[in-house]
């Protein structure tokens, strides 16, 4: 598979979710993704602590001791590189594999990537085309530059709790670190319209982005709605749209399903397939105004409905004619059958395991899901890529003895 980003090479000093979600997405199109992770300092037993990235310790699923399922899922067909950017012979290492890199990225706190030695100013001199990209909680160049920050606050921040959640309820984040992908995903687009430009240009740049922004400009439609119209979107029952319905979940003989009548062409749908013709001539459910006023009454009358039967059989009779799905358990959900016909599931050997199951890329080209390969083991291919700037074997051997690899 001829892959888009064949013979890019990225440094990525990167730890736990954001940053690496959004590199494994070049490392997947096939850029050369190094990962930059800190060697750890030796203790009196002679083991080092505080090595890797954070994620490889992340529970409760291990592979082997440090190495676990968690970090599977932020770092497939990446390479791994111990380093030590603290040190000076580190940045020596650093500057000359970035001359022969098109890109260094980073999701450090704001405050770090100066002192790293990880930004345009600092090695714009060994390569002026150098794309710099930095992910942070809450950005560089402002007051809370030094505050760590993570998924979790985001939400409680951007407002994500308070509007999750049934009417009357506690506040609610999402079930998955939402934030930690999307933030990535943005990363990586403005990565790739820097290193565009600079393939054009041959000048990089610094590119930014940060948790809380991307939090933020997720609000979307009801950030405008209220900037705008003072209109602050609340929570609703069973999930539904704030705005069109029935757009929300129902009840069906065997469990739940989320049924969407976002246009009024599948409200007319739904009832004439559902032999409901007295409910598309009822005037409380004339229009979509008159069917939000009377919300409560519809849903009763179809939770009614759709009880009669289990998920299955209104699946068969609305798929394809209205957007309706079922609620899965996560099990239920990874297990479906439809996952496997679209190609969403992926195995690859792992030295631990040679059967670990993955989840492919979401993108495709030319037809095909993208190529995996497991995550590296700490360190895997120091050797190898230290080789290729000039250390010989006696010199990494030093490097390795006083902890710089």
């Amino acid at each position: 598979m001829h892959l888009p980003l064949k013979g890019f090479r990225v440094i990525s000093a990167e730890q736990y979710g954001a940053g690496p979600y959004g590199t494994m997405f070049l490392a997947q199109m096939g850029a050369e993704v190094i990962k930059i992770e800190p060697p750890g300092k030796a203790g009196p037993d002679g083991k080092r602590r505080g090595a890797g990235d954070t994620a490889r310790a992340v529970g409760p699923h291990f592979l082997r001791e440090g190495e676990s399922i968690y970090f599977q899922s932020f770092n497939l067909n990446k390479r791994s590189l111990t380093l030590d950017l603290g040190s000076d012979e580190g940045q020596a290492i650093l500057r000359k594999l970035a001359a022969t890199c098109d890109v260094v990225a980073n999701n450090m706190r704001g405050d770090l990537p100066d002192r790293l030695g990880l930004t345009y100013e600092a090695l714009k001199a060994v390569n002026p085309a150098i794309v710099c990209a930095h992910l942070s909680a809450y950005g560089r160049d402002n007051a809370r530059a030094k505050w760590p920050g993570y998924d979790y606050l985001m939400q409680a921040e951007a407002g994500y709790c308070q509007m999750t959640g049934e009417p009357g309820g506690d506040p609610q984040r999402m079930g998955l670190s939402m934030v930690d992908f999307m933030t990535g995903t943005i990363f990586c687009i403005g990565l790739l319209g820097a290193l565009v430009d600079a393939q054009r240009s041959g000048k990089g740049r610094d590119v930014d982005t940060d948790l809380l922004s991307a939090a933020v400009h997720q609000t979307s439609y009801p950030a405008l709605w209220y900037m705008n119209n003072n209109d602050e979107t609340q929570r609703t029952p069973r999930s539904a749209h704030p705005t069109a319905t029935p757009s929300q979940m129902f009840k069906a003989a065997d469990g739940w399903m989320f049924v969407m009548c976002q246009l009024p062409k599948f409200w007319d749908i739904l009832t004439t397939r559902m032999g409901r013709a007295d409910l598309k001539d009822d005037p409380r459910f004339a229009d979509n105004a008159d069917r939000l006023a009377n919300r409560d009454a519809l849903t009763e009358l179809l939770d009614a409905e759709f009880s009669k039967q289990p998920m299955a059989h209104w699946q068969d009779l609305l798929a394809g004619h209205v957007p309706v799905a079922p609620v899965y358990e996560l099990g239920d959900a990874l297990d479906n059958p439809w996952l496997h016909e679209i190609g969403m599931r992926d195995e690859v050997a792992h030295p631990d395991k040679p059967d670990l199951q993955v989840l492919a890329n979401p993108l495709k080209f030319d037809g095909e899901r993208l190529p995996n390969r497991a995550a590296p083991l700490l360190g895997a291919d120091s050797d190898a890529i230290l080789d290729d700037l000039g250390y010989d074997a006696n010199a990494i051997a030093e490097l390795r003895a006083s902890g710089i690899v």
